[in-house]
């Protein structure tokens, strides 16, 4: 699943293309996704030019001069910038075509995404307008962590998880982002202290920054825009060493998600 770095490298990337180009024609091959793909993103998108691309947590928010494009990669999607239009594929199911001759095809084998439009301030929309700050934000430091935890008895990796709380961040950053701070995921997070609420929003940030850093520098083939090699500690090794101690990483279940963690570095 593309995860908030991802959806921010594909961001930078689809801004250094694409701005300033003007939309010709919006040729959609389904009616829903996992919400219904507007009918009329045609006719109110050709003519128009893409001024900007903004990101709210997983989303990215297309400015198109008289309303906002949001979409969502869902679970399985990714955009395919094209310099020329091959036939679709079973899973190709909108293509934004450019004056320019650039193609933006939305690819999703599980129509878990979303593509939809919205007129006025994008922050207002129900699927944004409940999200909590950004973590890369100011709004995100330690002091609010702390206040958010406190009374919660649920894990500490699903409190950072929940949308809610904190905008975008998804398992694999969490994982990565406990180790760091010396965590164990499955904790109480009532039971933080304000040094480790301060401690893991700043392993948050990092984890995010770097990953960031890493994918918006790699040169990725045109059908893998949102994906990029990538090297973990923890998320995926369960059963091997851990980089610290040496100790066999455990993998756990926390809210359904797989969880590794180093039973001896965590605490």
């Amino acid at each position: 699943m593309p995860e908030l770095p991802e959806v921010e490298v594909t961001r930078r990337r689809l801004e250094r293309e694409l701005i300033g180009s003007r939309f010709k024609q919006v040729v959609p091959r389904v009616k829903k996704l996992r919400l219904p793909v507007p009918a009329n993103l045609d006719q109110v998108l050709s003519g128009r030019m893409l001024r900007a691309i903004a990101r709210r947590g997983k989303y990215l928010l297309f400015d198109c001069e008289v309303g906002w494009l949001l979409v969502h990669l869902g679970m399985t999607g990714f955009l395919k910038l094209l310099r020329s239009a091959p036939p679709p594929g079973k899973h190709d199911h909108l293509d934004f075509i450019f004056e320019d001759g650039q193609l933006l095809r939305f690819y999703d084998p599980r129509k878990f995404g979303v593509v939809t439009w919205f007129i006025g301030d994008p922050q207002q929309h129900p699927l944004l307008a409940e999200i909590g700050p950004e973590p890369l934000g100011k709004g995100f430091e330690g002091e609010y962590l702390f206040g958010a935890s406190r009374g919660r008895k649920v894990a500490v990796k699903q409190l950072i998880m929940n949308s809610a709380v904190v905008a975008g961040v998804g398992n694999i950053y969490a994982n990565e982002a406990l180790f760091r701070a010396r965590i164990r995921p499955d904790r109480a997070a009532g039971d933080l202290t304000p040094l480790e609420c301060t401690e893991l929003v700043a392993t948050i940030r990092d984890v995010l920054k770097e990953s960031i850093k890493e994918g918006d520098a790699c040169l990725v083939a045109e059908e893998t825009v949102a994906y990029y090699p990538q090297t973990f500690k923890v998320y995926g090794r369960s059963g091997e060493s851990c980089h610290k101690c040496n100790e066999p990483l455990e993998e756990i279940r926390i809210g359904g998600r797989s969880t590794v963690f180093c039973r001896g570095c965590q605490k």
